[in-house]
């Protein structure tokens, strides 16, 4: 397995040690030993599957309080997924990560808590799993607006299909200063 930082500290980029041959595959999609040896010393409470078809762009949510770190993958399709640091305090406040994942390159991404996520299905379907270290909670869910302009994510679709819930979130400039979570940064 190798595990790689990327320009955002603290989200990691996980590409599985996969064994082949002519009949299929393998990978080991978790192993809390082997990933906490890898600089995830996760412990994850839920696992969540989500299916969409192309196009369809999910996010970008997080929660607070009760914030939520996460391993996110893909079983089938392909999806541009993005990280966004919503902590205020932190010297990468509202900057954005981007990468594709899919069941072809089997990588997952690692992104911890105080990160709003989304993701943009980029092939006919996808099938996108994740594992989460916090239990969801209702109350405690936020959304900031998927094309918020101060973010400036470069999705790969100009116009995506967005819930109703997703397209009408806030900005993050808009949301309360209470709804965004805290870093001591020193």
């Amino acid at each position: 397995m190798r595990v790689t930082p990327t320009a955002l500290p603290g989200i990691l980029l996980v590409e599985p040690t996969v064994f082949g041959d002519e009949r299929g595959y393998f990978f080991e999609a978790y192993s809390a030993r082997r990933y906490a040896e890898a600089g995830i010393p996760a412990a994850f409470v839920q696992d969540n599957v989500s299916y969409s078809q192309r196009g369809v762009l999910r996010g970008l949510h997080y929660q607070h309080p009760f914030a939520q770190g996460k391993l996110v993958g893909v079983l089938r399709g392909e999806v541009f997924d993005v990280a966004v640091d919503v902590r205020r305090g932190s010297p990468t406040f509202g900057r954005w990560l981007g990468t594709c994942l899919s069941a072809e390159n089997r990588r997952q991404l690692y992104i911890p808590p105080g990160f709003a996520h989304g993701f943009l299905v980029t092939s006919p379907d996808a099938l996108f799993a994740y594992k989460c270290t916090e239990y969801y909670r209702a109350e405690a869910e936020r959304c900031i607006r998927w094309d918020d302009p101060r973010i400036g994510i470069k999705w790969p679709v100009d116009a995506p299909v967005v819930s109703a819930k997703d397209s009408g979130a806030p900005t993050l400039d808009a949301l309360p200063a209470d709804w965004l979570p805290t870093i001591e940064v020193g």
